[in-house]
């Protein structure tokens, strides 16, 4: 096999910044090279609908593909490596990771470093850090962020009490950053919060009620995966009450990346209402960082489903004190970096736009079933198109093209929650709910690619990444498939 030296994606929307961004043409989407499971036994609900969150796959450099696999019902777990060529299996590595308190199943999400190391959650809010991921084997051990000696002196209390929560992130020189909740009494009294794994072997956490100088935060909301600024000196990390069956308020904290102490806290509110959004525990919004160190972060509006359950894409300045014009869609979102160069056609003034799944959920509130994707520009303004909202320009959108015959003259949803982007061949690479990936070429925009995976079925948001070599990857039916050429 010739060997890849390409660009790594690390996990979760590539890099720590959340942009989603490749660093490599994409192949053409012509063929299917090898698809293995992420969930042995998928949750079906009624209608056959798919709610479980899978995790992102991470890719090194040399193009070793790591996949989180839920191995059975119960909700147990397995870290599998491939050869990203062939889809060769190359290493399997158990966790005892448990999933927290659910009602759609969460995602565990591992990341690289860039250093080589794999880290992957485990039971008791501790992770599980493995080396030389491209080799066939390599050690491994055990970190717990408050102490291995604590962890062993009540494993059994802190396993039933203690949980990750979101995925987990590295920024540049291998720092580890998560979120956790904590569901009851345990012998270290742990309260929910955010963690940091430094490289140097240091080990910090905070609670998200301290981080937040709000005691109704009590941990990390669920699949929000912490974001890191472009100097790598401010972390990001939304933080949410208890959810008890409400619909849970969530703050935006800023912490310093090192120490985690507070920056700053911003109450996430509904621009339309001026009262909280929803934080919704079934979402997997994430902060973007952009190029101009702004903030995005999705959430869905206070009385869903008034805005059709679109939510908003809220904006933020690096220090968080600045609130600016929202996006018109936030509901389980993470929104993907587009330098403006990849769309000729746009004659703004902003450096960089932002690709966004843009559904309109037809029969709930103001929806009307056209569902699309869009480029928006996060510093220009129209009216919105189901509200008296002010929201983020569109600059380019796209239908999607399969007819939903459950409702009529309406179109089959988006499926993404972390769209890949592609500067290299002006594209964005995404999921839709009829079973085929797309490749959407922003300067004709038009959908020029289409390759079917299956016939379709309605589940949760699903990421797309691309491979050290050009490959494409994307999660549909609790499979991953590799495509190229």
């Amino acid at each position: 096999m010739v060997p890849v030296d390409g660009p790594e994606w690390l996990g979760f929307a590539r890099n720590a910044q959340h942009s989603a961004l490749g660093a490599i043409a994409t192949q053409a989407l012509r063929t299917i090279w090898w698809s293995t499971p992420v969930d042995l036994a998928p949750p079906y609900g009624s209608g056959g609908s798919l709610l479980a969150h899978y995790g992102s796959p991470s890719i090194t450099r040399h193009n070793t593909v790591v996949v989180p696999v839920k191995t059975d019902a119960a909700g147990h777990f397995q870290v599998e490596a491939f050869i990203g060529i062939n889809g060769q299996r190359l290493w399997t590595l158990a966790t005892d990771y448990r999933l927290p308190p659910h009602n759609w199943v969460p995602s565990l999400n591992p990341t690289l470093t860039p250093d080589g190391r794999v880290l992957v959650p485990a039971a008791g809010g501790r992770v599980i850090e493995r080396s030389d991921v491209d080799a066939a084997s390599g050690p491994s051990r055990t970190i717990a962020f408050y102490g291995d000696a604590a962890y062993d002196s009540g494993a059994p209390a802190i396993d039933s009490t203690v949980y990750i929560n979101t995925p987990l992130t590295s920024d540049g020189q291998g720092n580890i950053f998560f979120g956790f909740m904590v569901t009851g009494a345990n012998p270290l009294t742990l309260q929910g919060g955010i963690a940091r794994l430094g490289a140097d072997g240091s080990r910090r956490w905070v609670s998200a009620a301290v981080a937040a100088a709000d005691a109704t935060m009590v941990k990390a909301a669920t699949n929000s995966a912490p974001a890191l600024s472009n100097d790598e000196r401010t972390l990001y990390v939304v933080v949410n009450e208890a959810s008890s069956g409400q619909r849970p308020a969530g703050r935006l904290l800023a912490l310093d990346a090192e120490t985690l102490a507070p920056r700053a806290s911003v109450a996430l509110i509904d621009p339309l209402l001026g009262v909280p959004a929803w934080v919704s525990e079934n979402a997997t919004s994430s902060p973007t960082v952009g190029p101009d160190g702004d903030v995005f972060i999705g959430v869905l509006e206070a009385n869903a489903p008034s805005h059709s359950f679109r939510g908003w894409l809220l904006h933020f300045d690096a220090t968080l004190a600045q609130v600016r014009t929202p996006g018109g869609f936030g509901w389980d979102n993470t929104a993907s970096i587009v330098p403006r160069a990849m769309v000729p056609q746009y004659n703004g003034s902003s450096s960089y736009l932002l690709a966004l799944k843009y559904n309109s959920y037809g029969g709930i509130g103001l929806g009307d079933g056209q569902h699309r994707v869009a480029i928006v520009d996060p510093h220009d303004t129209q009216p919105d198109r189901f509200s008296s909202a002010t929201v983020m320009r569109e600059v380019l959108t796209v239908l999607g093209p399969t007819a939903d015959p459950y409702y009529p003259g309406g179109r089959k949803e988006w499926c993404i929650n972390t769209a890949a982007v592609d500067p290299l061949t002006d594209s964005v690479l995404m999921n839709s709910e009829d079973g085929s990936l797309y490749r959407w070429h922003l300067p004709s925009n038009t959908l020029s690619e289409r390759i079917g995976l299956n016939n379709g079925y309605a589940q949760s948001y699903t990421p797309t990444a691309i491979g050290a070599d050009g490959r494409v990857y994307a999660v549909n039916n609790a499979r991953l498939f590799s495509i190229g050429a």
